[in-house]
């Protein structure tokens, strides 16, 4: 009895040991990545708030244009470079460091072109909503707004995949720093734009741009002055060779993203057509923004989770793999939790952070409950997704966000909102839905993954892409 007593005690504490380890792996990925999410996040919300106290038709058209628009043609190029994720965390757990640097300049240039071709977008917005059949005057302040939202887009080509790309190598504390930096500097141009210089809108969005692209060349000084010299090796034209599958991975990832961004894209523009369209978008977007803030935390962890599984994969290692995944979840959704209770506390309250309309400030209110269930839910399915990045498995979590939320979400918020007439709440009651049905799925495909054959999946997708270097070429050569 003594001897295992004894042994279950050992094994206790190595398990216990082998969480601390594994805790430790992720947050020292995770925590960079969480303060640089909240802090480019920030940016937007901040500039929302700037606009909110300049007048509610210009808060309403930049909420309408940055959840709609921005959120659409930004969802294509999250999720394609949610590839380069994939690729550079499996190449650097298989050791072929060099291969990162070339996985970056195909982002880059897969990106750019994706961005240029979707410029319309942004440049017709106002033909658009009032094509949807928004309101006139919101509609019509649209214009500028998507105008100013472009230089901001083009430095998100640049940020997100440099991100991915420092993170896979769990570099991204000076993301972090930056970040910091660059939320500093946005708040103050704000303030001397608006308040001081009475520059108005576009006071607000000129300080958004140029904080964005602060954190772009910041980036660019600490790859290309040498802090990464293992994987940045300069451009290369290698960078043109094997790009068409780098394309089709590339699409799947963007398919993914895009299904679970534009889900709560569209749920906006169907607040639009409420009675108060005014009132029902400024709310919702700030509900939604307030998820938002919590669900950059879980989407540091997701970039964890990428990073741990790719990492382990690359390596060989399915048990680790499997290990790091439920760590993973436990730790999320116990964050998920806390945000759960301090939004059950403080509903009432969080509305005037973003604006001094009354009537838009207890809209919120009236949210409150179901925005407390939303931020729990958003510290599940995150890092389930991130799980399936990390082992490049985009395609089938792109066919469950298509049915869980096309099939499920929107159909039944759109029933709740008109048909049974409650507004606001049904939308959001159906987006929950569609969430719920995506975590299940989502834990369902987790759950019944071979991560053994991830490991032969993997291997065989590196081999087939790998690049020779320079210096293995000149040992041959000699």
């Amino acid at each position: 009895m003594q001897l295992n007593s004894a042994s279950s005690e050992h094994k206790s504490h190595d398990l216990k040991g082998r969480i601390c380890e594994e805790s430790k792996k992720i947050w020292r990925v995770a925590l960079p990545s969480v303060i640089s999410r909240l802090s480019i996040f920030g940016i937007v919300v901040v500039s929302q708030s700037f606009i909110g106290r300049i007048n509610s038709t210009d808060l309403a058209a930049y909420a309408l244009v940055q959840t709609v628009t921005v959120r659409f043609v930004t969802g294509i190029l999250i999720g394609m470079s949610s590839a380069t994720e994939t690729l550079c965390g499996q190449a650097f757990g298989a050791k072929q460091y060099h291969m990162m640097g070339i996985f970056l300049q195909r982002s880059w240039l897969i990106n750019l072109i994706t961005l240029t071709i979707l410029l319309p977008i942004l440049i017709f917005a106002t033909p658009i909503f009032k094509l949807l059949h928004e309101e006139e005057a919101i509609a019509k302040s649209t214009e500028y707004i998507s105008l100013w939202f472009i230089p901001f887009i083009y430095s998100i080509v640049f940020s997100v995949t440099i991100q991915t790309y420092l993170q896979a190598q769990q570099k991204n504390v000076i993301i972090a720093w930056l970040s910091l930096v660059q939320f500093t500097i946005h708040i103050l141009l704000s303030w001397l734009f608006v308040h001081v210089m009475k520059f108005g809108v576009p006071g607000a969005m000129g300080a958004l741009c140029i904080s964005s692209w602060f954190l772009v060349f910041g980036e660019f000084v600490y790859i290309f002055g040498g802090w990464c010299p293992e994987s940045w090796r300069g451009f290369s034209l290698t960078a043109l060779k094997d790009i068409f599958p780098i394309v089709k991975l590339s699409i799947s990832s963007g398919v993914m993203i895009c299904l679970e961004l534009w889900y709560y894209a569209i749920l906006v523009l169907l607040a639009g057509y409420m009675k108060n369209a005014k009132v029902a978008i400024s709310a919702f977007s700030i509900c939604l923004n307030i998820s938002a803030w919590e669900l950059m935390i879980s989407f540091g962890i997701m970039g964890a989770a990428i990073v741990r599984v790719a990492n382990e994969l690359g390596r060989g290692d399915a048990k680790a793999a499997k290990f790091s995944i439920k760590v993973l979840i436990s730790t999320s959704t116990l964050i998920g939790l806390l945000f759960w209770v301090l939004c059950l506390v403080f509903g009432n309250k969080i509305g005037y952070l973003f604006t001094k309309d009354e009537e838009v400030a207890r809209s919120v209110s009236d949210l409150s409950i179901l925005l407390a269930f939303s931020v729990l839910l958003n510290g599940i399915f995150p890092v389930l997704t991130g799980v399936a990045i990390g082992a490049g498995l985009q395609t089938k979590v792109a066919i469950i966000n298509l049915i869980c939320f096309y099939a499920i979400g929107l159909p039944i918020g759109a029933v709740l909102g008109y048909v049974t007439h409650l507004q606001a709440k049904g939308i959001w009651i159906g987006m929950i839905s569609g969430v719920v049905a995506q975590t299940l799925a989502l834990i369902f495909m987790t759950w019944r993954t071979n991560w053994d054959n991830e490991v032969i999946i993997t291997s065989s997708r590196l081999n087939r892409w790998y690049l020779k270097s320079e210096e293995e070429n000149n040992l041959e050569m000699k």
